[in-house]
């Protein structure tokens, strides 16, 4: 019954090219109701891929993402980044043309992952600590995974190779890297950055400045800025989960009603691309990451080098859901989506370049003789798997946070001016 609908929202869509106004408005509806008839007719298939949307959200993003969420906010409450910033001012300015609060969004998210290099620059240009152009800039390359996922959760769990696992994440970063570097120029002509005041002996004191003009320009107690920053970031976590949840439904509603299959014998006809099984998960992975990345793993008639490029690119890319999560966050601002969208597919065009370079030149790949290895805390029940991974995102955050203070400080006084 499924298929025939679909058929026929294919032959309806095919009807209203012509019409493509209509298609833009109509098209939404269509596939709401298509998801909904779905619900409907597989009502166990769809139930149950909620259930492990639900449980990938609650027992490994809750407890990774919200100590980064909530300290992140409070330290934007307190100032914090703000001094930061203008203490990295003069190493961020000449490489990616950015204030120097644009590192803290950066380093949250290479460290943390999606989608919190998007909230907190959304974050920041909402406050107008960020221009409109710089906002955009930074967007285009603070949106990150993090090690976690990519050397935990895909090199270890899914492929089973702990090896591999910078080979994944190295190109990830020079990839992002890279975007940060081409995003320099973006509105140059445009641009009107904030101008902060260097006109004091030491740029230590400056940053104090900053600091102390921020607390006043916010306002607020510490224990309102952290009930503020726990009310915040349960709501972004709530935000986050909702997609998660919505889009493993939708990756089983196009499994099950064989619109996958479809796609990817479509695509198979592609010279150069006949793998129908890998054509399948890329374009799961398109849509939501993690279960891309888990079933271009499970394939086991692909070369490791073939799996780990796809894998990287899906990454990069992020897939639709995180698209979501992001596009919930931009929309309160005056950034465009559609710069990020194509910042994003250039990152994952660049990373997937990276791993094939970086794999030929330094590293050896271990194609037959894979490690096996098992997640951590193996025999531990569910609340303690909680509870470990809760307790190694905040000890990460806060050694982040040190090492950012302590960078920060160390160009303070390399580029203190003297009097």
């Amino acid at each position: 019954m499924t298929q025939i609908l679909f058929i026929l929202f294919l032959i309806l869509i095919f009807f209203l090219i012509k019409k493509f106004r209509y298609l833009l408005i109509i098209l939404p509806a269509l596939i709401t109701i298509f998801i909904i008839l779905s619900l409907i007719v597989f009502p166990k298939n769809t139930i149950d891929a909620a259930v492990d949307g639900i449980n990938i959200w609650f027992y490994t993003v809750l407890p990774s993402l919200l100590p980064f969420f909530i300290s992140a906010e409070v330290l934007i409450g307190l100032g914090v980044v703000n001094f930061i910033g203008t203490l990295l001012s003069p190493i961020m300015k000449p490489i990616f043309n950015l204030p120097g609060e644009a590192a803290f969004p950066f380093a949250m998210s290479i460290t943390s992952g999606y989608p919190v290099g998007v909230k907190l620059t959304s974050k920041l240009r909402m406050q107008g600590v960020l221009t409109r152009i710089e906002a955009q800039r930074l967007i285009s390359f603070a949106s990150t995974s993090g090690p976690l996922f990519m050397i935990g959760a895909v090199a270890v769990g899914m492929l089973k190779m702990p090896n591999l696992g910078l080979l994944i994440a190295i190109p990830h970063y020079l990839g992002a890297i890279t975007v940060g570097l081409f995003f320099r120029y973006y509105g140059v002509k445009f641009d009107t950055p904030k101008v902060i005041n260097n006109n004091k002996k030491n740029l230590i004191k400056t940053a104090f400045n900053e600091l102390i003009l921020a607390r006043k320009k916010y306002n607020k107690g510490f224990g309102l800025i952290l009930g503020d920053a726990v009310k915040e970031s349960f709501n972004t976590m709530l935000i986050i989960g909702g997609f998660i949840i919505l889009y493993s439904v939708i990756i089983e509603i196009l499994d099950i009603t064989g619109i996958l299959n479809l796609l990817s014998s479509m695509i198979s006809f592609i010279p150069f691309i006949s793998n129908k099984e890998l054509i399948k998960a890329f374009i799961s992975g398109l849509i939501e990451m993690t279960v891309g990345c888990k079933n271009i793993a499970n394939i086991s008639s692909v070369p490791v080098l073939v799996k780990l490029v796809t894998i990287n690119f899906i990454i990069a890319w992020s897939g639709i859901s995180i698209h979501s999560q992001a596009s919930s966050f931009i929309s309160r601002t005056d950034l465009k989506v559609s710069i990020y969208l194509l910042s994003k597919l250039l990152h994952g065009i660049l990373a997937s370049i990276y791993t094939i370079l970086i794999s030929n030149i330094f590293i050896k790949l271990p194609i037959d003789t894979p490690v096996y290895a098992s997640y951590t805390y193996t025999n531990a029940t569910s609340f303690e798997k909680w509870f470990n991974i809760f307790k190694f995102s905040t000890i990460l955050q806060i050694s982040i946070l040190l090492i950012i203070i302590l960078i920060s400080l160390i160009v303070g006084i390399l580029f203190a001016k003297k009097g």
